[in-house]
């Protein structure tokens, strides 16, 4: 881990792993910066300019996971007010996990949580209007973060202990593992400086993904209600049948692709949860058996929400479910691959978090 930090202080109380924690909006005003050391944009001019801008010791660079336990200790610990995450979703997702983890350790409140979009990915950055940054743009960057931004309540979905805005398994998993074959070849080539990005996904999804998705079989899937009430969602988000109560299934079936998420988007505007914004106490589960044709031929309407048909896409809209897929299958959470699994347990994380919203009324001091 590279900081730029003192030691962390120690942290009062003792509260056990099922403390409640919850957003405060009268935290203090001292903004952390989390950057991923390892994210495409986060280069050591980009680190030297944030070193510069920050007040001392609130710049935090992290290059693995342990890096990012031992952050979280110490952000909690200080109280920051805000903490700025810079690299793509899987940052975000790592950041908010760990430090959530800590604040319900130790009984403490959450600091808010933004985005600077220094990775690749970064769907969060289409919910709350982050824009690309470098340079000396970051200064201000972060100074309307911090005078100018509002924020929002935001619930995101929990798996395998794991807090993220999104998670999937099947087809989006598999698009990811081929993306990071594609982009290792091409980081060997001429083409090195473009590899992470949008030229790996499309020749990954033409070259790999589709002709897998044509010719493969999908896998089998069992989907149960173990949470509130489930609803059926069909046309423009219009309720389908009567609400499916716990223990019922939910879907059963072929699936190239079933996928939870709390916010619309994927990465680069992909608008793949068009009904997440529906509810705060649910999340939107889509399970999917389009085939690489109709994706193909409608990829416009399916790339803006738009694409419906009630015998390829299935939504819902629930709280917490178990999923049950035979033979295993790639698996992934917040845009980093988890390897391949034939059961998840996903449901709503009880701890909301704030999130810096640039879209949101900005804040007024009394």
């Amino acid at each position: 881990m590279t900081t730029h930090s003192t030691p962390p202080e120690s942290a009062n109380g003792n509260g056990g792993n099922r403390a409640a924690s919850s957003p405060v909006s009268s935290l203090p005003p001292r903004i952390a910066v989390v950057v991923n050391g390892r994210a495409k944009n986060v280069t050591s001019e980009v680190i030297s300019t944030l070193d510069q801008i920050l007040s001392g010791g609130d710049l935090f660079v992290s290059r693995s996971l342990e890096d990012a336990r031992d952050i979280a200790k110490t952000l909690v610990a200080r109280g920051y007010g805000t903490v700025l995450t810079g690299g793509g979703d899987g940052t975000f997702t790592v950041m908010v996990t760990e430090v959530v983890r800590e604040a319900r350790r130790v009984a403490r409140p959450l600091p808010r949580f933004g985005l600077l979009k220094l990775g690749t990915g970064n769907s969060l950055a289409w919910v709350v209007g982050a824009k690309d940054v470098k340079g000396r743009e970051l200064g201000a960057d972060i100074q309307r973060l911090s005078d100018h931004a509002g924020s929002r309540s935001l619930r995101l979905i929990e798996v395998e202990n794991i807090i993220s805005p999104f998670c999937g398994i099947g087809a989006d998993a598999e698009v990811l593992s081929d993306y990071t074959r594609v982009k290792e070849q091409l980081l060997r080539t001429p083409l090195r400086r473009v590899a992470p990005g949008p030229l790996s996904y499309g020749l990954a999804a033409v070259t790999r993904s589709l002709p897998q998705q044509l010719f493969g079989k999908m896998p089998h899937c069992r989907i149960v209600n173990r949470g509130g009430e489930a609803l059926r969602l069909g046309a423009k988000g219009k309720v389908l049948g009567r609400p499916i109560a716990a223990g019922e299934v939910v879907y059963e079936g072929p699936v190239r692709l079933a996928a939870m998420s709390t916010i619309p988007y994927y990465g680069y505007g992909f608008r793949m949860f068009p009904y997440a914004d529906e509810r705060q106490d649910r999340m939107h589960l889509r399970a999917t058996t389009i085939s690489p044709f109709a994706f193909v031929t409608h990829f416009s309407e399916v790339w803006r929400g738009r694409y419906e048909d009630a015998n390829a896409v299935f939504d819902y809209l629930v709280e917490d479910v178990e999923i049950f897929v035979d033979p295993p299958t790639a698996f992934q959470v917040g845009g980093d691959l988890r390897g391949d699994r034939g059961y998840l347990r996903v449901a709503l994380c009880k701890t909301p978090i704030e999130l810096v919203d640039l879209y949101a009324p900005p804040t007024v001091d009394a």
